[in-house]
């Protein structure tokens, strides 16, 4: 990302959210305009934290609990004005447009996932309004995101909401390990989070690494990848290793993927580039690297030396979001011109499908690990899940309202998980699969 942006746009809450339902209609910097009047009595009602079910989704309740039956507007009205006056955010102006004219959006219809729960216990929260990787699904009914200064883990079986790790204060490793900072840090700001199984870590502004093994008490690693002026940390990616073990790449504003080790934390390779790397994407057979950052063409890189293999392009803007089809052949870009792209390694003359979202940016991209669908969500209102059986070219659309703070599917693809940041109705969407069970027909 652009650094000159971050002093502008450090804190979501001061810039780009939704507009609060109860005192404004998108007065901001990346919203609509105008008003919605209540009166004052009527306050405590309209925000009332409750939660909606499936069935009460079926009777008619919002899916995020909004009354718009005591405001002064439909959903309907309201939905219009977001798509005629939510800003997208462009480093080379009129990107957005150019694909206006360029593409055209897929066919809805497809109804892959349905809506299960929406809790607003849970409040997701955006530190830096270009990244949104801040929601991890390690089972259908665990989900990790951030709120705030903390890590919290949700647990949609039981409905617990506990604290992981608390960066407001303190936070010292308990282990040593070669370049660990024993030392830790104070009050870090979170810019992204990445768990996979039991293994946590968390990426800060000031280059920080935070290491943590899940299944045991405290902190396994700190340290600073760079003392560089320009450090945050944009993404950060575990995976399994080709060499055996758990290790994960992060990627930086001062040109670099770093890879380290899980075991001993050691930094195994640095590779550097041109422009700031803002995410990375390692192909299933641990060979290639899907390199974006800021600059309109994307690379692929050798995950041994780190040298690039090849470029894609086709682009207007800034990426921030990538990820691989679990079949190694394909994978996805993300981009601030509003377009996910989707790529062949065998053929990168021209990309197999562009994909154009309905407010933004393209800021996650999330493949099913069985390969069916591909899950894009806008910064803001829309995920869209894509059927890759049907070429891309049916998708289903999850409509809602607010900022996304990331969006996850399950390890076994049951569950789609939302984070939304808002003012009011922050919440946490779950979506379970949908399945078709022919045989029990014959029962009914």
């Amino acid at each position: 990302m652009s650094y000159q942006q971050l002093g502008e746009f450090n804190y979501m809450a001061e810039e780009g959210e939704m507009a609060d339902l109860v005192d404004e209609l998108d007065q901001d910097n990346y919203g609509g305009e105008g008003n919605i009047e209540i009166e004052a009595d009527e306050y405590d009602m309209l925000t009332k934290v409750t939660d909606t079910s499936s069935a009460q989704a079926r009777k008619g309740k919002d899916i995020q609990g909004i009354p718009w039956e005591r405001l002064n507007i439909t959903r309907d009205k309201y939905r219009l004005t977001r798509l005629e006056h939510y800003k997208n955010y462009e480093n080379i102006p009129l990107s957005g447009q150019a694909v206006d004219k360029e593409c055209k959006q897929m066919e809805k219809g497809g109804n892959y996932y349905e809506f299960f729960y929406n809790t607003r216990l849970v409040k997701p929260t955006i530190l830096h309004f270009q990244l949104r990787n801040l929601v991890w699904a390690t089972s259908k009914h665990d989900v990790y995101l951030m709120s705030n200064y903390s890590v919290m883990h949700w647990s949609s079986l039981s409905r617990n909401l506990s604290e992981v790790i608390n960066f407001a204060g303190h936070v010292a490793p308990n282990e040593k390990h070669a370049d660990s900072l024993l030392e830790g840090f104070t009050q870090t700001q979170i810019s992204t989070l990445a768990v996979k199984d039991n293994f946590l870590v968390a990426g800060g502004f000031q280059g920080e690494l935070t290491c943590k093994r899940l299944d045991k008490e405290g902190i396994s690693f700190c340290a600073r990848t760079t003392y560089d002026d320009n450090a945050i940390t944009n993404a950060v990616e575990i995976y399994d290793s080709i060499r055996g073990g758990v290790h994960f790449m992060a990627s930086n504003n001062d040109c670099s993927v770093r890879e380290y080790d899980m075991e001993r934390f050691q930094l195994l390779n640095h590779f550097q580039f041109s422009w700031p790397v803002n995410h990375t994407s390692l192909s299933p057979d641990r060979r290639l690297i899907v390199v974006v950052g800021d600059h309109q063409d994307g690379l692929l890189v050798d995950a041994h030396n780190g040298k690039v293999a090849a470029s894609v392009r086709g682009h207007q803007d800034y990426s921030f979001a990538s990820a691989w089809h679990p079949d190694g052949h394909v994978f996805a870009t993300g981009n601030q011109d509003k377009t996910c792209r989707v790529w062949d390694v065998r053929n990168l003359s021209s990309p197999i499908a562009i994909l154009k979202g309905n407010l933004g940016a393209v800021r996650s991209i999330r493949f099913s690990s069985d390969g069916q669908f591909m899950a894009v969500a806008e910064p803001a209102d829309f995920v869209h899940v894509y059927s890759t059986k049907a070429d891309y070219r049916r998708r289903q659309e999850i409509d809602f309202f607010g900022e996304i703070s990331g969006v996850a599917l399950s390890p076994d693809d049951e569950s789609l998980y939302i984070g939304i940041w808002d003012r009011t109705y922050a919440s946490l969407l779950q979506y379970n699969r949908r399945h078709t069970y022919g045989y029990l027909d014959s029962y009914l």
